[in-house]
């Protein structure tokens, strides 16, 4: 089984545009020199994460590559939208700013989802602020339920968040054959293992299983994580996306309190595209 984590870093820990890597604490240049080539769908950028995995694509062994993966999971701003638009061709128009930046993605995700939860539980108001000013993002204690420590989550789980955030950007429907075929060529070409690249075939291919998706999220904290996760990746502009997102709460039981929290930290830690930090002050990490 391939790891479901680094696939889900991979997606959203990873930023790979053309000659922006980031620094590990010894000072040394992680990320590709030679990611122009963008990701998945070409072209650097195009859209919040359109050359998500265009470090991949440059030079060195493919033990270089997974080392960059991990760092890079490590020290690379998260851009939202990034499997939308690396997989799907679209994107939210939106990246993450201030402080839940510094987050790889499973990190991110349970980081957001927990200041949610708290905020809920504490019996705030839920409230939107400017995500330059936003209250600071950590990852969650490993007490809390959202724990991203490898010793408690779930490989399975992981991999269902890779599933809602596919389910998520699918959620327009427009996605057909011929762009399939198109898209599992960037994949094959982005130096994915055999297992995760059928997975992706697999998801793409398959009819979005709702009843699956909720049936995994078996403790609250998860239904939480797996509605940050979709949140993330969708930018709830149409009905039909607000739709999707409406029915995913309903179904997960979320109560209607709680989802105004998730919807409004996520939407305080997004600036529109292109206007947030393009790399990690290493100092800071």
């Amino acid at each position: 089984m391939f790891d479901a984590k680094k696939l889900l870093d991979q997606f959203l820990g990873s930023q790979g545009l053309g000659g922006q890597g980031t620094q590990d604490r010894s000072g040394s240049q992680s990320g590709s020199q030679s990611g122009s080539q963008g990701g998945f769908l070409g072209g650097a950028g195009g859209s919040s994460m359109g050359g998500a995995l265009g470090g991949l694509l440059g030079g060195g062994s493919m033990k270089d590559k997974a080392g960059q993966i991990v760092q890079m999971a490590r020290n690379n701003p998260l851009k939202t939208g990034g499997l939308a638009a690396v997989l799907l061709g679209t994107g939210t128009g939106r990246d993450i700013a201030g402080t839940a930046l510094k987050l790889g993605g499973l990190a991110a995700i349970a980081g957001l989802g927990y200041t949610a939860y708290k905020n809920y539980q504490a019996g705030q108001a839920p409230q939107r602020v400017d995500p330059q000013t936003a209250p600071e993002i950590l990852p969650p204690p490993d007490h809390s339920g959202f724990s991203i420590s490898p010793s408690v989550v779930r490989n399975d789980f992981v991999l269902v968040l890779v599933r809602a955030m596919i389910a998520a950007a699918r959620a327009d429907g427009h996605i057909d054959e011929s762009e399939r075929a198109r898209i599992m060529e960037r994949v094959g070409a982005s130096g994915l293992d055999s297992e995760a690249e059928a997975f992706l075939r697999d998801e793409l291919a398959s009819p979005v299983d709702i009843d699956g998706l909720v049936a995994a999220a078996r403790t609250e904290e998860e239904k939480v994580e797996l509605y940050t996760a979709s949140r993330l990746t969708i930018e709830p502009d149409s009905r039909t996306e607000r739709g999707y997102l409406d029915m995913l709460a309903g179904r997960l039981g979320l109560p209607d309190a709680l989802v105004d929290h998730i919807e409004a930290t996520v939407a305080s830690a997004k600036v529109p595209a292109g206007s947030s930090p393009s790399v990690v002050d290493p100092s800071i990490i």
